[in-house]
C-alpha cells in the first residue's frame, strides 16, 4: 500500500513599505495568494513565506527594506523571503546578491508571482474554488475600517528627481466597472472608507471614452453605498470647478494632499514639475475658498541640486503663507536612473539638514496652530484602534479632514463613524468627546 503524505498549506505574511498605492497592491496580492490556495497570516512566527512589498522613493526607503529583510532572517531562518515592489524593480540584481533573500520579483513580473512562489516552495496547492473578494483577504493586523483601491498606475511626467516612472511604468487606468466592483466588495465587507490610490490620479481615464477622475467620482457616489471616499494625492492642474463641486458632497473627505516639492519657480522648472508657485498657491486658495473646512498637506524636497539660499527662502515663504495642516519634508536623495543624478551643484548634507530642520520647525508650528484653532469644532470620526490605559479604553480615529484624534470611552467604537467635539490639544494630540454617546 502506498502511503499518502499530506503537507500543510503554506502561509504568507505580508509587509508593506511606502505609499498607499503599495498598500492597495498588497491587498490585491493577498487576494491572488488566497485564491491560489495559500493561507494568509498576521503572524510572522507562523508564516512559511515572508513577502515584503518595497518602496524605493529614497535611499532611506531602500535601507529600511534591507533592515526589515535582515531582521526577519534573524528571527525566522527557515522562512522563505520574497521581495517585490519598487525596490525590487529598480535594483533586482543588487537584491539577488543578498543571501537573506530567496526570491526577487519586480513590478513588471508581479502578474507571474504565484507561479514563481509555487516553484520556490515546491508545493502543489489547491486553488480556492469560491474566489475571494478584496474585503475578505485583509488580515486581522490590518484594521477593517479603510480600504485602498488602485484606480491608476504609472507616471508619464518624468520629474527629474523621481524614479517612479521607471519602476511603475507608463500611465494606465483601471476600468471604472472594476473599480466600482472592488469598492462594493469592500462595502459589503463592512468597510466605511475607501482611499483612491494611484501615481497620477488626475490623469485617470485618458484611455477611455468620456471618462476622467470627475466622472469616476460621480459614479462612485451614485452607484455605491460607501460612507466615506478619500482621494490620496493630486496636482494643482487637477483642481477645477467641477472637481470641487463633487468634493462638496459630504461623503467625500475634505482633505487634499498636494505635493509642492519647491516654492522656487527656478527649481520647479529644473525638477520638471508642471506648475509654477503661483499656480500652486491659486489651486490651494480655490480649494480653501470653496471648501472652508478642508485640510491641506504637502510634500517638500529640500536640497535639490542647484537650490540656492534664495530658492529655499522662496519655498519657506510660500509654505509660511499657505494654511497647511502638515508638511512632509524630505532631503533630496540621489536616485540612480534619474536625470537629477547628473545635475551639477549637488547640495552638501549639512545644508540639506539645516534647511530641513527649518521647514520641519515651521511645520510643527503650523500643525499646532491648525489644531488649536479646531478646539470647540465638531467633526466626524472613523474609529480605528483601541488600547488599554490602566483601567480605561483609549480610542484612536481619523476625522474626515485627516486629523488623528483620541478619546476615552468604554463603548465599542471600532469601525463606527461618530460625531465628536474637539475639546483639547495635549502634546499635539487632539482629544475629542463623542456627541450623543447614548445613541
Amino acid at each position: 500500500m502506498t502511503s499518502i503524505v499530506s503537507y500543510p498549506t503554506p502561509s504568507v505574511y505580508f509587509q508593506t513599505h511606502g505609499c498607499k498605492l503599495n498598500q492597495a497592491d498588497t491587498t490585491e496580492l493577498s487576494a491572488q495568494f488566497l485564491n491560489s490556495g495559500f493561507q494568509i497570516t498576521d503572524s510572522l512566527e507562523d508564516a512559511d513565506i515572508y513577502l515584503i512589498n518595497t518602496c524605493t522613493v529614497t535611499h532611506v526607503a531602500d535601507k529600511k527594506a534591507r533592515q526589515a529583510i535582515r531582521s526577519v532572517r534573524r528571527k525566522r531562518p527557515d522562512c522563505k523571503i520574497i521581495v517585490t515592489g519598487c525596490y525590487a524593480e529598480r535594483a533586482e540584481n543588487e537584491l539577488k546578491e543578498l543571501s537573506e533573500i530567496d526570491l526577487v520579483i519586480g513590478n513588471k513580473e508581479k502578474p507571474k508571482i504565484i507561479g514563481f512562489v509555487k516553484e520556490l516552495v515546491a508545493h502543489d496547492l489547491t486553488p480556492c474554488t469560491t474566489g475571494s473578494d478584496l474585503s475578505q483577504v485583509l488580515t486581522p493586523r490590518i484594521s477593517r475600517t479603510r480600504g485602498m483601491v488602485k484606480i491608476q498606475e504609472g507616471c508619464d511626467q518624468v520629474c527629474a528627481y523621481c524614479i517612479v516612472p521607471k519602476v511603475r511604468g507608463r500611465e494606465r487606468s483601471i476600468s471604472p466597472d472594476i473599480i466600482l466592483s472592488q469598492i462594493n466588495d469592500f462595502v459589503e465587507g463592512g468597510y466605511n472608507e475607501i482611499v483612491l490610490t494611484g501615481t497620477q490620479l488626475g490623469s485617470y481615464g485618458f484611455e477611455f471614452d468620456n471618462c476622467d477622475l470627475n466622472s469616476l467620482l460621480e459614479r462612485i457616489l451614485d452607484e455605491t453605498n460607501l460612507k466615506r471616499l478619500r482621494i490620496s494625492s493630486l496636482q494643482p492642474q487637477d483642481i477645477n470647478q467641477k472637481f470641487l463641486s463633487i468634493c462638496k458632497n459630504k461623503r467625500v473627505c475634505p482633505h487634499f494632499h498636494m505635493p509642492l516639492q519647491s516654492g522656487s519657480d527656478l527649481i520647479l522648472a529644473k525638477m520638471r514639475r508642471r506648475y509654477t508657485s503661483i499656480e500652486y498657491f491659486d489651486a490651494i486658495k480655490m480649494i480653501q475658498d470653496q471648501i472652508p473646512n478642508s485640510s491641506i498637506t504637502a510634500d517638500v524636497i529640500v536640497g535639490f541640486p542647484g537650490e540656492s539660499d534664495n530658492d529655499f527662502q522662496d519655498t519657506f515663504e510660500l509654505c509660511s503663507e499657505i494654511d497647511f495642516s502638515s508638511l512632509h519634508v524630505f532631503p533630496y536623495s540621489i536616485r540612480p536612473g534619474t536625470s537629477a543624478q547628473y545635475f551639477d551643484n549637488q547640495i552638501v548634507s549639512d545644508i540639506k539638514s539645516t534647511r530641513m530642520k527649518k521647514l520641519m520647525n515651521l511645520s510643527k508650528v503650523k500643525e499646532r496652530l491648525y489644531r488649536e484653532n479646531l478646539i470647540g469644532e465638531q467633526r466626524l470620526v472613523l474609529w480605528e484602534e483601541c488600547t488599554e490605559v490602566g483601567s480605561a479604553l483609549k480610542w484612536t480615529g481619523l476625522t474626515e479632514d485627516y486629523l488623528r484624534v483620541e478619546c476615552f470611552s468604554s463603548s465599542r467604537l471600532h469601525n463606527q463613524i461618530r460625531d465628536v467635539e474637539i475639546i483639547s490639544l495635549t502634546e499635539n494630540v487632539l482629544m475629542v468627546e463623542i456627541l450623543n454617546a447614548n445613541d
